[in-house]
């Protein structure tokens, strides 16, 4: 029921309430940009002055727009036009599994029936997200919903306590099973109400609930790199995060596999589960979607049970631009925050004028090897390029640095083997001038999996062998069979073979703070990518300049 509702809500969202939206059919094969010339992602870190510098003409383009008073503000002002998607959002607190008492997956359930899902989603956001307590967003097309479900229920949380031994002190707090001490305190790690208020308060929120049923929780606030750092190394209890997932389900195996549970791995709360590691298993290898949906749904199931995760809410992505340009892209998938919009943007009365686009918190690094912050990400996204894309439309993979590929399944003395072919595309250069070619591909994977970078480390981790017979075209034989080889390795970015063979400490590397080595005003971040880094601006911006080299610019 709660996933119909939020789908009338959201219908009612699109034609009512944002009453300004855009909503742009498009044919991909017709965009060719860049148009723009300069772009300036500029680091306004509090929601409200990004409001007021949208609202000044100060930025273009604002994504991520979380508040319904926001929302509402500017569906009414009419310089300024919406776009809404239900976007491959979760948003979850996590438990680190690796010491008491979140070892205990009592607790764990317990936990997830004290927190108000849905009064926080109805509170918070006024219908501007629905709440979810599977381990895959509802838009999801294997989203599962026959799953164990732990409703708000405090009292029955402090009966299923009971039931396994669990008593309180004169206090309040929670006593474990055979122990004799109350729990001690801990802390959630979360984002500061500064960059995130809305993450802040529901961190604040789950804090109180837990301490209805006895468990002594606060609120720990840390700028965003701090908390990344912790959750790297592992030191934290309970943490607060939001991920923006892809099309595919195989997140659950980087997400929960027990293999994924190294430093900066994606495994963060440690979860160790040798029933569910099989299960996950079948998903990652599945050869065929029909097995991948098998695996995704059980998966799923044993998730809710085993209670790694409170999922909270998965939130429907507000983006709003200011009129007066032109091509902004929107679909049901994607709001107009995104690259097709800036390969498509132009300004509607033919003036070449800078685009202001808004980047909420800090880039972490700029290091495209270690880095996972999704404001890195906004930056080297413009940069690095992978063989295929996804069409905004359909989710449909389409060509990008390959034209094209085959998939075949191949016998070897060791079994079947997944085999895949891509056929480059032509005349494509790096930003520093070097013609792109499959050296640099082969090199690219074979350096993600060679120094087993966790950021890559399930997507290239299968990878046998490498073949470049020519200078377009690439070979890559997995060491199995599975239905998500080519997105694992047509979507991984590439980056230039020249430049990788200088990099001696991967975890260390600053090629947007290294001079290029033979390029005079380049630095070392250079991609084949539609825009060229020119500038980083601790607490101002970063600012790109059009490639004019882009191959999609002249069209194929």
């Amino acid at each position: 029921m709660i996933l119909k509702r939020a789908v009338l809500l959201f219908l009612v969202l699109v034609s009512v309430i944002l009453n300004a939206t855009v909503s742009t059919a498009f044919d991909v094969s017709a965009v060719r940009g860049p148009h723009i010339r300069d772009l300036y992602m500029v680091i306004y870190r509090d929601p409200d002055s990004q409001i007021l510098a949208l609202q000044k003409g100060e930025l273009d383009v604002l994504g991520d727009v979380t508040r319904p008073s926001d929302i509402e503000r500017l569906s009414s002002n009419q310089d300024v036009n919406l776009s809404i998607s239900r976007g491959f959002h979760l948003f979850f607190m996590g438990f680190n599994l690796r010491k008491g008492p979140w070892n205990d997956k009592t607790l764990r359930q317990a936990a997830s029936m004290a927190i108000p899902s849905i009064q926080i989603v109805r509170d918070i956001f006024s219908g501007y997200s629905e709440p979810v307590n599977t381990y895959l967003p509802p838009v999801s097309p294997y989203h599962e919903t026959d799953v164990t479900t732990w409703e708000h229920d405090p009292r029955g949380a402090r009966v299923l306590l009971e039931e396994e031994g669990w008593r309180w002190s004169p206090d309040g707090r929670l006593i474990p099973p055979g122990e004799e001490s109350p729990l001690k305190g801990v802390k959630i790690l979360s984002p500061t109400a500064q960059v995130a208020p809305t993450t802040a308060e529901i961190s604040s929120r789950i804090a109180n609930a837990l301490k209805e049923i006895g468990i002594p929780v606060s609120v720990e606030p840390l700028d965003f790199s701090t908390m990344i750092r912790r959750l790297d190394l592992h030191d934290f209890d309970l943490f607060v995060m939001a991920w923006s997932l892809t099309r595919d389900p195989d997140s659950l195996f980087a997400f929960f596999h027990s293999s994924m549970d190294v430093t900066g791995g994606y495994n963060i709360q440690g979860l160790h589960d040798p029933l569910l590691d099989e299960v996950l298993e079948e998903l990652r290898w599945a050869p065929d979607r029909q097995t991948a949906e098998g695996a995704a749904r059980k998966a799923q199931q044993m998730l809710s049970e085993i209670s790694p995760w409170i999922p909270v809410y998965s939130r429907y992505m507000v983006a709003a631009v200011r009129k007066g340009w032109d091509g902004v892209i929107s679909t049901q998938a994607t709001s107009a925050d995104n690259i097709w919009t800036l390969l498509n943007m132009r300004s509607s009365d033919g003036s070449e004028r800078p685009v202001f686009w808004c980047l909420s918190d800090e880039p972490r690094s700029l290091n495209p090897l270690s880095t996972g912050s999704a404001y890195d990400w906004q930056v080297l996204g413009l940069i690095y390029d992978g063989m295929i894309a996804v069409d905004p439309e359909t989710l449909d993979d389409i060509p990008w640095l390959a034209t094209k590929w085959e998939v075949e399944t191949v016998s070897g003395e060791d079994g079947d083997h997944t085999r895949l072919t891509f056929h480059l595309r032509d005349r494509v250069k790096w930003h520093d001038g070097s013609p792109f070619t499959s050296k640099d591909v082969g090199k690219t994977l074979e350096f993600l999996r060679d120094n087993e970078i966790p950021r890559y480390f399930d997507n290239v981790r299968d990878i046998l062998k490498v073949e470049t017979p020519d200078d377009l075209t690439v070979i890559v034989t997995m060491k199995n069979v599975s239905f998500w080889h080519l997105h694992n390795i047509g979507g991984s970015p590439v980056f230039p073979a020249h430049l990788l063979e200088g990099v001696d400490e991967w975890e260390t590397w600053q090629p947007a703070a290294e001079p290029h080595p033979s390029v005079k005003g380049l630095t070392s971040l250079v991609g084949t990518g539609p825009f060229v880094f020119r500038e980083y601006r601790q607490g101002e911006y970063v600012h790109f300049v059009s490639n004019e080299d882009f191959w999609l610019i002249g069209g194929d």
